[in-house]
């Protein structure tokens, strides 16, 4: 079984499922209003008190995630802690609480987690269809064709927003309506041209803005009683002629979701104004689903990263057949450190394959930009720790090792930062470490023995592990070299 949290801008929500074969069933779901979009004070930080009722909210799910035993455990944060001016002192508090780390998700990642988890869903591989998710914070647009993605786009607008910015007070007015419509098709309209109507036949709602507004319409009989323009509109007349929050009656209108209706019903109008929408189905799968689904395949070993790996080494013309000698030698080396299947080996696996990376920009300084590349691209399935990983090793791939000195106390990222020091090493100087006689060790210190026949044949490999030593010991490690027979 697999655990995906999802901290949203409107509501926290936990869903635990386990695969049967051929989808993946929940289990056992858990949700909670925490409003964090709301809990932004002018400066843009998380208040005290938003902070507080997020903690405590993670510490219920905590309690919920230690209950059931679990293969992979994913927790996601999205675009109010992406804005969150204090985010960096919220998260160690956050991770605490619910005893996991918290990937704060890009937009464009979000939006393609929400469209594996519809896709996956539906399993209908030939449709063309367009997802869209209107959250608290940000809205996301995704274009595909079966399983395979087209186009994403993250637009910085949601339900808190502009429930915040035009429906904070009592009354319900259609002038606030045709203002906040007027602000969402604003914010759209640049950005919407890859989504154009020809370019799709049906369109998903898959948040649980979509989902209250499909309920709402429905159980109360407006328009035609459908996710359509016909119904949007009919609601936001029956709104206009309630006229205040404390007066409406509406089923399925509860006082904790009065915040994503009024807010989200001008979003999804002006999005259908801009992208000719008429209609769309409401659909209960996204997010959460998407990162259960990416957790099953990492486990069957077919992981997004790879695929991203492979991409990034095409888009900046990286040598594959020296990148991967480079990974195979760094992986074979890791493994005499840290056994098969060390922590860190998939990751020295895909810096191996990157290390050329940055030659795109400069033939000397290669390794910054690589790693520079690596922190900041947008690397689908990739959490942030992992492209700050990524990036360390990257950047900690030659020259002095100062620069990386805080990596080094992590055990477990030094062997990984020495084999692939070694492993380059090593490629450049044609030598192939599960060939010929190498032998790695790191405890107290490092200890490495080549082969003296290995040493003879490539007469420069001695010059280049003296610098090599010299770099390690300068960074206060002991560096000893010697021949194997």
């Amino acid at each position: 079984m697999f655990a995906a949290v999802d901290l949203g801008s409107n509501s926290f929500r936990l869903h635990i499922g386990t695969f049967d074969g051929e989808r993946i069933r929940i289990v056992n779901s858990a949700r909670e209003p925490v409003m964090l979009g709301a809990g932004l004070d002018r400066r843009g930080n998380l208040t005290p008190q938003a902070i507080d009722t997020a903690l405590a909210c993670l510490t219920r799910f905590a309690r919920i995630l230690k209950a059931t035993q679990l293969a992979g455990v994913r927790v996601v944060a999205t675009n109010t802690v992406r804005i969150a001016r204090n985010a960096a002192s919220f998260l160690p508090l956050a991770e605490k609480a619910i005893g996991h780390p918290i990937d704060v998700i890009s937009g464009e990642e979000e939006g393609r987690l929400i469209y594996m988890g519809v896709a996956c869903a539906l399993d209908q591989p030939g449709e063309r269809r367009l997802v869209i998710d209107i959250g608290g914070g940000s809205t996301e647009l995704v274009l595909g064709h079966g399983n395979e993605i087209e186009e994403v786009e993250s637009f910085g607008i949601g339900t808190a927003t502009i429930a915040a910015n035009f429906f904070s007070g009592e009354r319900i007015t259609a002038a606030a309506f045709d203002a906040a419509t007027l602000e969402a098709r604003s914010r759209f309209e640049d950005g919407i041209g890859p989504f154009h109507p020809k370019l799709w036949d049906v369109v998903y709602g898959s948040s649980g803005t979509m989902r209250t507004l499909a309920e709402v319409i429905e159980k109360n009989a407006l328009g035609d009683g459908q996710l359509s323009v016909k119904g949007l509109n009919a609601l936001k007349d029956r709104l206009v002629d309630i006229g205040r929050k404390s007066r409406i009656d509406l089923v399925g209108a509860r006082a904790e979701r009065l915040s994503v209706i009024l807010g989200g019903l001008p979003v999804l109008l002006g999005l259908a104004q801009e992208a000719g929408l008429k209609s769309l189905q409401p659909i209960d799968a996204g997010l959460r689903m998407g990162v259960l689904w990416d957790l099953h395949m990492r486990e069957r070993k077919r992981d997004r990263r790879q695929a991203s790996v492979r991409h990034f080494m095409q888009r900046f013309d990286v040598d594959a057949t020296r990148a991967t000698q480079a990974a195979t030698n760094a992986i074979a080396l890791y493994r005499q450190l840290a056994g098969d299947n060390g922590p860190q080996e998939r990751m020295l696996g895909w810096a191996g394959q990157l290390h050329e990376v940055g030659m795109m920009v400069s033939h000397t300084g290669f390794h910054k930009h690589g790693a520079y590349l690596a922190l900041n691209a947008d690397l689908p399935g990739f959490t942030t720790h992992e492209q700050h990983l990524l990036s360390v090793l990257l950047l900690a791939q030659k020259g002095n090792l100062r620069k990386v000195g805080d990596a080094l106390a992590d055990p477990e990222v030094a062997r990984a930062i020495l084999a692939l020091r070694l492993g380059i090493l090593f490629m450049h100087a044609r030598v192939d470490p599960e060939v010929e006689s190498v032998r790695l060790q790191m405890r107290s210190r490092i200890d490495l023995a080549v082969g003296t026949q290995t040493l003879s044949t490539h007469p420069t490999l001695a010059y280049w592990i003296a610098k090599e030593s010299a770099a390690w010991e300068e960074a206060g490690r002991q560096f000893m070299v010697r021949g194997a027979g």
